[in-house]
């Protein structure tokens, strides 16, 4: 009897705690679907977590399980004991259900972010055959970019390379250099990429110094317990230039690329890993690149703690690059000046530890940090012109406050330790605390924010200086945010957003102290922040043609403002001390400076040796605007349909009235920036019939109206770009490129791809005297599981 009891005991508790688990997975993409509802007959409920992983401990069998989730199709199970399986989902609507994360910094649908957004997806990055993440912001409406910078409706000029009014962030943490204050675009690891967001406006509020003109947000993909793999191999070769005096080479020159990924996830722990190749032998003669990349992530979670989850992403890359800089004569283009070219070998590292926490109330804390190690050598090793090291660290905290009402609030401690021969040694300080309220009230959102900067550089007067009375300051320096989104109802959203930026100077901009052939730069240790805001109203409207195919149309109006914006302003300058002196004519000082000239003189300091460029807070601006633009997914009868399509109009003002500063125009009869033009206009449009796909894109920008006036004219009997204006008057409309691509697919898993960029082997140059690759051809592989 007492053997009997005891077999009752076991068998009762088998029942109460048998379960039957899984993973809950989008059909689509093979990712676990979290917050998916689970009710079955008997009356059992759950709900699965964060990566799709569900248990149910049902009371009786057989039972009836069924699913419900928005965008997903319903669906049902029928169960007779405990099981062990995988349940997959299909996407009602096979099209773009985007969810977005850097408005709010947490997941909110594209319609109701009260800002202008978009978003590229990789498989775009994948056909189109791009090899660095600059070449794929380039492909958005709205968005230029020009060597190595990036402008988002023209918030931004060319300035040598130095600063940023675009924050880059890697899972919500700020990407930019430590000491020069640039994205390094060809590092930021695109295998791993599952989303690029650039959202256009200033949103300095969440995110910092460095976000005045827009963000550009990566996140990483997350493991799926199937696991995925990929590996994607590519080799391309420059076609002659249209004009044959471009033609510098034998031996068409080539470019070639490996991607590799892999990730999978189980119970308590998941990890991915991917790497990089590439070498590129150059279009221009003299520049090479040849970089090595390695990067993943891991994360562990706990049974007793199950809402912990820690992890850590990381990224190495080693790169040697030989960089052009200025051009022979624009008959030679693609053959630099004598001592211009520069090889670079370097490092960048970043390693990002974080831990994610839900707790009893079901408010969530997140910790983000990062390291971040980026290096400039020369041809003999990797750090000789600058080792910068950045220590982040982001606590952040949200919480639903009411029905309808969130907060989020955070502080963050970004900490520059620069040790350079260039820039000098300097360490950095950024504190910050911010919050942010979100409402909702049926259909009408309401988002508003706010944040303290504080910052200072080495032993110099507090940058973040906020002057609110004639005799009083505050060296926290506060910015705002508002926004609002209305439904009017499921497929028409109207947005308004209004939000204040600044921006603190980067090293280099403040020290920079170089010469690359005629070209000069002057430091300037007392640059000012920018500071500036930014207005948007726009309408969304959602069109859908059956169930399988879906589009979004939004036309945006917006305005920007700037002050003391950053312009490498070119001028005579003393060398010894940066300042400004005033002249006649070529070598002729004004009477108020001939003492200063007679004693720079006297020292053999000679005129040229004083020409040249320095960063100064030399612009006032105004850009206004409208933006049109067209996103769409999805099948229409047996076609797959994808499409990306948008045109800008700026007009980009200068509100500087300084006569003075205006003869630095190359065309003082307008007051149209430097650097930017009206028109721009970008699609691209992808169409698939069984296992075949063709796809095309194409880009036009209007004539770049203004540039530094010394560009287009000698300085005395130098000149730093050689036939410049001749070119300029040659090449009045604009630049237009056509993009081609043909693919096909075999069961899915393996892909063959055909690219040929610059169709019509257009010659266009991006900035003055950087014309921009011929027509190339490109055969790429990939293969996923």
């Amino acid at each position: 009897m007492r053997q009997l009891f005891f077999i009752y005991l076991a068998l009762l508790n088998f029942q109460l705690f048998s379960q039957t688990k899984g993973f809950i997975i989008d059909a689509s993409s093979g990712s676990g679907i979290p917050g998916v509802k689970f009710i079955c007959s008997e009356g059992t409920k759950s709900v699965s977590r964060s990566d799709g992983a569900f248990v149910l401990t049902i009371k009786k069998y057989p039972t009836w399980v069924k699913v419900n989730y928005p965008e997903f199709t319903p669906d049902s199970i029928y169960l007779k004991k405990d099981s062990v399986f995988n349940w997959e989902l299909k996407p009602l609507i096979q099209t773009m259900n985007i969810i977005v994360i850097s408005s709010n910094r947490s997941g909110q649908a594209i319609e109701d972010v009260p800002v202008s957004m978009e978003v590229i997806k990789p498989a775009l990055i994948d056909n189109k055959g791009i090899s660095n993440l600059e070449q794929a912001v380039d492909q958005s409406p709205g968005v230029y970019t020009m060597d190595g910078q990036v402008s988002i409706r023209g918030g931004g000029g060319y300035s040598y390379g130095a600063g940023s009014r675009v924050m880059l962030l890697w899972n919500g943490v700020p990407m930019l250099s430590p000491d020069i204050g640039d994205a390094k675009w060809n590092s930021i690891p695109m295998e791993q990429t599952s989303q690029i967001e650039i959202l256009k406006g200033a949103s300095s509020v969440l995110y910092g110094s460095g976000a005045l003109n827009g963000i550009i947000s990566l996140t990483e993909k997350i493991p799926s317990p199937q696991g995925n793999a990929s590996i994607k191999v590519q080799s391309g070769i420059y076609d002659n230039p249209r004009r044959s005096s471009l033609k510098w080479w034998k031996k068409n020159p080539t470019f070639h690329l490996v991607d590799i990924y892999g990730g999978k996830s189980f119970k308590n722990f998941g990890a991915t890993i991917g790497a990089n190749i590439y070498l590129d032998s150059g279009y221009r003669q003299g520049e090479s690149e040849k970089r090595f990349r390695i990067n993943g992530s891991f994360f562990l979670r706990s049974d007793k703690l199950t809402k912990l989850k820690t992890g850590l992403s990381y990224n190495f890359q080693y790169q040697d690059v030989n960089m052009f800089i200025l051009w022979k004569n624009d008959s030679s283009c693609y053959q630099p000046m004598d001592n211009t070219l520069s090889r670079q070998k370097a490092i960048r590292l970043n390693i990002d530890p974080y831990l994610k926490f839900v707790d009893n109330k079901n408010n969530k804390h997140y910790l983000r940090t990062r390291y971040y190690l980026v290096t400039t050598g020369n041809n003999q090793n990797y750090k000789d012109a600058s080792f910068a090291q950045l220590f982040f660290t982001d606590y952040q905290f949200q919480k639903s406050i009411l029905s309808g009402v969130n907060l989020t609030a955070g502080a963050t401690v970004n900490v520059g330790d620069v040790k350079s021969w260039v820039f000098q040694d300097h360490i950095s300080q950024n504190y910050a605390a911010y919050s942010q309220f979100e409402a909702r009230f049926k259909k009408f959102d309401l988002t508003a924010g706010m944040r303290l900067e504080y910052y200072k550089l080495d032993t110099m007067p507090v940058d973040s200086r906020f002057e609110y009375l004639d005799s009083l300051y505050s060296p926290i320096y506060p910015v705002f945010r508002l926004g609002s989104h209305y439904a009017i109802n499921k497929t028409s959203h109207l947005r308004m957003s209004l939000g204040q930026g600044v921006r603190f100077p980067s090293i280099a901009e403040r020290y920079v102290s170089t010469s690359v052939g005629g070209l000069i730069i002057f430091k300037n240790p007392n640059l000012q922040p920018e500071k500036g805001w930014s207005g948007e109203i726009g309408y969304k409207q959602i069109v859908q043609i059956g169930q399988n195919w879906k589009g979004y149309f939004d036309v945006a109006g917006f305005i920007n403002e700037y002050s003391n914006m950053t312009e490498f302003t070119f001028g005579v300058y003393n060398p010894l001390t940066g300042d400004k002196l005033t002249w006649l004519g070529y070598g002729v000082a004004s009477p108020e400076d001939s003492a200063i000239w007679n004693g720079l003189t006297a020292q053999g300091v000679t005129f040229n040796q004083c020409v040249g460029f320095k960063a100064v807070n030399a612009e006032k601006a105004r850009i206004a605007g409208v933006e049109f633009s067209f996103n769409s997914q999805g099948r229409i009868g047996p076609i797959e349909v994808t499409s990306l399509i948008g045109y800008t109009y700026m007009n980009p003002i200068s509100l500087n009235t300084d006569s003075i500063y205006k003869q630095t125009f190359s065309d003082t009869s307008t007051n149209i920036l430097k650097y930017r033009f009206r028109h721009m206009a970008k699609s691209d449009i992808q169409l698939g019939y069984k296992n075949f796909e063709l796809g095309f894109s194409t880009r036009f920008n209007s004539l770049m109206i203004n540039i530094d006036k010394v560009f287009e004219e000698p300085i005395g009997t130098q000149e730093i770009l050689p036939g410049l204006k001749e070119y300029r008057e040659k090449n009045k409309k604009g630049a237009f490129v056509v993009d081609l691509r043909i693919a096909y697919s075999i069961k899915k898993q393996c892909r063959f791809n055909f690219i040929v960029n610059n169709l019509l082997n257009a010659e266009y140059a991006s900035r003055p005297g950087d014309i921009q690759p011929p027509r190339n051809f490109i055969l790429q592989f990939q293969y996923g599981l």
